[in-house]
């Protein structure tokens, strides 16, 4: 019986030997509040290389202090901070694994900024810091530092990069139209910061290192765009250079009338309408605990890679687990650990 998460799987000169993916999930673990990661990271990382993990995503590591979510986050705004990365990174190619990092802004979602930026002063709820609005030159010199985040992920050694466009951070910030009320083109053409961040990213990558992004496909908030604002957005990211989309939803603010799911797999067909509709591969996320479940969207065909998340943070080893579950399979361990099996 074939086990369709164990098969290896390419895009452009990303080879990984399986379609399992650990998401980007923050540690608030930076001790030194300097962005930097720590021996927490480094353990946290490395576990799940040796737990056999295809392509672990580094949490969303944002490009200035004030794009942080909370001072305890990692940063790539400074090259003293590469060597760190580079650590993590080199160890968990010693075990099999792929590595990318996840660039960022929290925007007007930067809890411990004094006084957040955003495309508007529009703040998540009533009682949230009311953010500033950042001018069309500050815009345009944010795409740089995104640029430079990304460069300096290169130079640690990365697989391949991630852009945050999901869950109400700045990027997301600028193509909502209940968030971004600006009169000028970052206003008029919502797609615009997003797709300059991928041409500016793009310029200081590998050519056959690909370029993934994740957006949230659908905003749970009154007035929220739906599926198909999304599919043109992301179109026009695609355009501008997207290799992979990393498919979830919400994280704009509090839910409205309509709900997030709670149950396995449900924003699995949000992944499948944007393979379907932009003709790209899609990683998949969302309460995909369940081994069986995971396999079961690689054989459908759903999407081309699964993002197991809490159930990593659960159990380092998932992914050695997860064969066995799916057909019976002993999995192969590390050297080490073979005595165990």
């Amino acid at each position: 019986m074939p086990n369709h998460l164990y098969t290896p799987f390419k895009l452009k000169g990303l080879e990984l030997k399986n379609r399992i993916v650990m998401p980007p999930m923050c540690q608030y673990s930076v001790e030194a509040k300097d962005g930097t990661p720590t021996d927490w990271h480094f353990v946290h990382y490395t576990s799940r290389a040796i737990g056999g993990t295809g392509l672990i995503i580094i949490e969303m590591t944002d490009v200035e202090p004030d794009g942080r979510i909370s001072d305890y986050d990692l940063g790539l705004w400074s090259d003293e901070q590469i060597p760190a990365f580079k650590r993590i990174i080199s160890e968990a190619h010693k075990y099999g694994s792929k590595v990318g990092i996840q660039i960022a802004h929290a925007g007007r979602k930067a809890e411990d900024a004094p006084v957040p930026v955003g495309p508007s002063d529009i703040p998540v709820t009533p009682s949230s810091k009311k953010p500033r609005a950042l001018t069309t030159e500050e815009v345009k010199a944010m795409v740089g530092k995104f640029q430079e985040g990304a460069r300096r992920a290169v130079e640690a050694g990365v697989d391949t990069l991630e852009i945050h466009g999901a869950h109400g951070y700045l990027i997301h910030q600028f193509h909502s139209p209940a968030i971004n009320n600006r009169e000028d083109e970052y206003g008029k053409d919502l797609a615009k910061f997003g797709v300059e961040v991928i041409q500016a990213i793009k310029a200081v990558m590998p050519e056959d290192m690909p370029l993934i992004m994740r957006i949230s496909a659908i905003e749970y908030m009154d007035g929220g765009y739906d599926l198909e604002h999304s599919i043109e957005i992301g179109r026009k990211y695609k355009e501008a250079g997207v290799d992979m989309f990393h498919i979830s939803s919400g994280g704009e603010g509090p839910a409205g009338a309509r709900k997030p799911g709670n149950y396995p797999g449900y924003q699995v067909p949000m992944a499948r309408a944007f393979k379907q509709a932009l003709h790209v591969p899609v990683i998949a996320v969302g309460n995909l605990d369940d081994p069986k479940l995971a396999e079961s969207i690689i054989a459908n065909e759903d999407a081309d890679l699964t993002g197991v998340a809490r159930g990593m943070l659960r159990d380092p080893y998932w992914a050695l687990h997860a064969i066995a579950e799916v057909n019976g399979k002993e999995a192969i361990p590390p050297k080490q650990y073979e005595r165990a099996y």
